[in-house]
C-alpha cells in the first residue's frame, strides 16, 4: 500500500470516527435538552398545582369566615332581643354572661377550625413543591 493510500484510509478513519463522535454528541446534547424541558414542565405543573391548592385554600377560609361572621352577628341580635326582654338586674347578667361564653367557646372553636384549614391547605399546597424537590435532588445524586 502506498503512503498517498495509507493517508487516504487514516482520513477517512479519522473523518468515519470523528462524526460517529460528533453524531452521539448531539444525540447526547439533545437527550439531555429533551430531559432537562421535561424536568422543566413538570417543576411547571408543580408550581401550578401549588398556587391551585392555595386558592382553594383560601377560598375554603373565606368561606369558613363569611359563615362565622353570619353566624356572630344573628347570635348577637339574639342575644340583644334576648336583654331587652329581660325582666331583672339579675336575669340581664345571666344572660350576658352566658352570652359571653358561649361567643367565646364558639371563637376558639372558630379558631381552631381555621387553625386546621389552613394546616391542610399549606400541606396541599408544599406538597408538590416537595416532590419536584425530591426529583431534582434524586437526579442530581443519580448524576453523581
Amino acid at each position: 500500500m502506498s503512503a498517498a493510500e495509507t493517508i487516504n484510509t487514516t482520513v477517512e478513519q479519522f473523518t468515519v470516527a470523528g462524526n460517529q463522535a460528533f453524531k452521539d454528541a448531539m444525540e447526547k446534547t439533545l437527550a439531555a435538552i429533551n430531559e432537562a424541558s421535561a424536568f422543566s414542565r413538570q417543576n411547571v405543573e408543580a408550581v401550578i398545582a401549588s398556587a391551585t391548592a392555595a386558592a382553594k385554600g383560601a377560598e375554603t377560609l373565606g368561606a369558613q369566615t363569611a359563615a362565622f361572621a353570619k353566624t356572630s352577628v344573628e347570635n348577637q341580635v339574639a342575644a340583644a332581643k334576648s336583654l331587652a326582654a329581660a325582666k331583672s338586674v339579675q336575669e340581664v347578667i345571666e344572660l350576658q354572661t352566658n352570652y359571653a361564653r358561649t361567643a367565646l367557646e364558639t371563637y376558639l372553636a372558630e379558631l381552631n377550625r381555621w387553625g386546621e384549614t389552613v394546616t391542610a391547605s399549606m400541606k396541599d399546597s408544599v406538597q408538590p413543591i416537595n416532590e419536584r424537590v425530591t426529583a431534582a435532588v434524586e437526579k442530581f445524586q443519580a448524576a453523581r
